[in-house]
């Protein structure tokens, strides 16, 4: 029993730290980036990355299997549990070197360690545009504006580059994002409607027709699409 309740507090102990640092990143951002550590190495920022991708994996998940994701079947919506933690973690590094490039650019004299931490931090606001995503069109450009908006205060406060000089380049970048973000929304959504509208034409044309004419049949269908695709 006592090793049960041990166990229970180590738990505890390793979430909480990690559910106070995204709650302070979300509430007071400001007040996180004046008092972040800019060093203590690369395993608690990675941790905390890993951590944020997990509740957005689960959180996307439950998104597709409710339906507000279209497209998504239901094996790759279980999936994103495990994906979701491993490409933040592997991007978190890659946007992390990418960021510390521009900061260096701007005059930051900090390291790439403290460029990884600002990134990670950042993440916390992940799960929240998980879920903001699925708002068409809109979700998306609001999370990339909040996602800049914490940049541009680390870029202030960590790495002491000038207020105007923060606001301009990474205003710059996140209308470049939305932009794109926005595209290609446009371009997916146009994407599943063709494969639906192909769908139900599909399952119509089959309906009624024996087994051993269905392979024909499908043949015949296919055919037509593709020549359809090539009139476009």
């Amino acid at each position: 029993m006592e090793d049960s309740t041990n166990n229970r507090i180590r738990i505890e102990d390793f979430i909480a730290p990690i559910i106070n640092t995204a709650i302070k990143v979300i509430t007071d951002p400001l007040g996180f980036f004046k008092n972040m550590d800019k060093s203590g190495g690369f395993i608690e920022p990675l941790i905390f990355i890993v951590a944020m991708g997990i509740v957005s994996g689960i959180l996307q998940a439950i998104l597709a299997v409710l339906g507000f994701v279209r497209g998504v079947p239901f094996s790759m919506a279980l999936a994103s549990i495990i994906i979701a933690p491993v490409l933040m973690a592997v991007f978190g590094f890659a946007v992390a070197f990418i960021l510390f490039i521009i900061w260096k650019i701007m005059g930051s004299q900090e390291s790439y360690e403290t460029a990884f931490r600002c990134n990670a931090y950042v993440a916390s606001i992940t799960p929240i545009n998980t879920v903001l995503a699925v708002i068409p069109y809109i979700g998306p450009v609001l999370g990339f504006i909040w996602m800049m908006y914490l940049i541009i205060l680390a870029s202030i406060e960590v790495h002491k580059i000038k207020p105007k000089i923060a606001w301009i380049v990474f205003g710059v970048f996140c209308a470049i994002l939305s932009i794109s973000a926005i595209t290609s929304q446009f371009a997916a959504r146009k994407m599943i409607n063709e494969t639906e509208k192909w769908q139900d034409r599909y399952e119509k044309e089959l309906q009624g027709v024996r087994p051993e004419e269905a392979g024909k049949a499908a043949e015949e269908f296919f055919k037509r699409l593709q020549e359809e695709a090539g009139k476009k």
